[in-house]
């Protein structure tokens, strides 16, 4: 890769750079002051504004993987995968006004926590130590490794391993100190400078094609500017795009300790949802900063042999000097924000879910400090882990792919247990166990050609297999006796003062302008 990149930074772009991680540094250090308490480190204090829950939102999932990934699919598939971003709103919307009315009823710290609310400490158990592993291993270490990648391109000199440790241990020492409030109040930094570079660089590309949409009509392949794609594509069919999406988002923006621990962490209901749907309105910005560009490269590098070289590329081919270093400070805000958010959630599973029983709490002081070793240590295994991974590079695919595993039974176990009073804790517990293993089964399956359908679309079969098994074990089981507060209300979803304010002030106003703007983007590439 370094052999076709003339990857040399200006002065200009090492000042840029540097001025940013100082800004980075002096947050995490005041915020580290004001953290105090385990509520303080894990859930900012449940202090957060609207704003601060959408901005940190976005920051945290704009990885270097989409980043670099999305471009690069956008350069060889078109915009396909484009419905893995605007498609957020979907999930968001759900997270706005049927889970986040519940969890923050429920006040749980972690979502493994409203499953013991809901049904039983084994489920919570089951469910946590699942998402631990696949945080720190897949997440945390991948976003590492991916960033690591990515940076050896502009210093070339540089080993993985060395990007990968310091990466992790600056990601990690401000997040232990300063928990989920220094994560967002980097990643509202790091988001704007994302959204600032990657719509400069969406301008510079719209710029090399004369501005002109017709000449990109003329040279991309035929089908690559369309999201509605036929049944057998390889990227995304469309069974895919209007069903599994929007599903395995679920996992992401609904049950996903990592992400939903920013909604947790809301002064109030109001606050979360206006946070939830802002997240969705930035949701729908990639597909026109960040996959177009890839799209539009096709025109004017066309000779970019690997998709993953198209970013890096763009960047040195396109942008001028400082530019590039707004730009790169981006590539490692995303870097960051990935890292810090996967660190500060698994730690808060541990401590709360493993370290904590009811009518044993520990002191908040010495829940901090659990937190913060917990941070250190997973930082630690994320650094010793994320080298490895180049090693496995088939595998590793495969892994990205396994998250459709994992996905069917959290979707049927969250959303009935929330709306059906009648689901069992038995019925969810054997749905969580029968789902993953019927679901790693069709995973091998398909890794064989035995089972030829996309993973998209066997999401969704499989959640409707999930939804038999949950509904077939509750109905034959005996009645539990459920927390009220662990159930949906349509007054408590709705009678808050987001949901009664004016029309224009209205946040239901603002969800249907959401779906609006979902809606008329597929359109707008059908």
């Amino acid at each position: 890769m370094e052999n076709q990149i003339d990857a040399d930074l200006a002065v200009l772009d090492y000042i840029v750079i540097a001025g940013y991680l100082g800004i980075v540094v002096a947050i995490g250090v005041w915020v580290a002051r004001q953290t105090k308490t385990g509520e303080d480190l894990f859930l900012a204090g449940r202090s957060l504004g609207w704003a601060a829950i959408g901005f940190s939102l976005f920051a945290s999932n704009i990885s270097t993987s989409t980043l670099v990934g999305l471009t690069g699919s956008a350069y060889s598939g078109g915009l396909a995968v484009s419905a893995y971003e605007w498609m957020a709103g979907i999930p968001l919307l759900l997270m706005a006004f049927v889970f986040a009315p519940v969890f923050l009823k429920s006040r749980i710290s972690t979502t493994p926590e409203y499953l013991e609310k809901r049904y039983s400490r084994r489920v919570r158990l089951y469910f946590s130590g699942l998402t631990i592993v696949f945080t720190v291993i897949v997440d945390t270490a991948g976003g590492l490794y991916a960033g690591a990648v990515v940076m050896r391109v502009f210093f070339p000199g540089v080993d993985i391993w060395m990007f990968c440790v310091g990466i992790g241990i600056f990601a990690g020492i401000y997040t232990a100190l300063g928990g989920l409030k220094a994560v967002v109040y980097t990643d509202i930094l790091q988001a704007v400078v994302l959204l600032l570079g990657t719509a400069l660089t969406a301008f510079l590309m719209f710029q090399s094609v004369d501005f002109s949409w017709a000449t990109v009509q003329d040279q991309v392949p035929d089908g690559n500017l369309s999201i509605v794609q036929p049944i057998d594509d390889d990227t995304l069919p469309w069974p895919g795009l209007f069903t599994g999406v929007w599903l395995l988002g679920f996992w992401y923006w609904v049950t996903n300790q990592y992400i939903v621990q920013r909604v947790l962490g809301a002064k109030d209901l109001s606050r979360a949802q206006w946070g939830a749907i802002l997240g969705g309105v930035l949701k729908i910005l990639p597909t026109f900063f960040i996959i177009l560009p890839g799209v539009m490269a096709v025109v004017t590098l066309p000779d970019i042999s690997a998709p993953d070289q198209v970013f890096p590329i763009i960047i040195t081919e396109v942008l001028p000097a400082g530019l590039t270093g707004l730009v790169l400070a981006g590539l490692i805000a995303a870097i960051m924000s990935s890292v810090d958010s996967t660190l500060n959630s698994s730690s808060t599973l541990l401590v709360n879910d493993f370290l904590t029983r009811k009518g044993r709490e520990p002191e908040p002081e010495q829940q901090k400090k659990w937190g913060t070793w917990a941070t250190l240590g997973f930082m630690v295994i994320a650094i010793i882990w994320a080298p490895f991974i180049q090693y496995f590079g088939g595998l590793w695919d495969y892994i990205q792919q396994a998250f459709s595993v994992l996905v069917p039974p959290l979707v049927v176990c969250f959303t009935l247990g929330a709306l059906w009073s009648r689901g069992t804790a038995s019925a969810a517990f054997w749905t969580l166990i029968g789902g993953h293993l019927l679901g790693l089964c069709v995973f091998v399956a398909n890794q064989f050609g035995i089972w030829p359908l996309h993973f998209t679309i066997n999401v969704t079969i499989m959640t409707l297999v999930s939804a038999a098994i949950f509904v077939g074990l509750s109905l034959m089981g005996d009645r539990d006796d459920v927390d009220e507060d662990a159930l949906w209300t349509r007054e408590a979803a709705f009678d808050t003062d987001a949901a009664n304010a004016p029309f224009l002030k209205n946040v239901k106003t603002h969800a249907w302008i959401l779906g609006a703007l979902m809606i008329g983007t597929l359109i707008l590439f059908w």
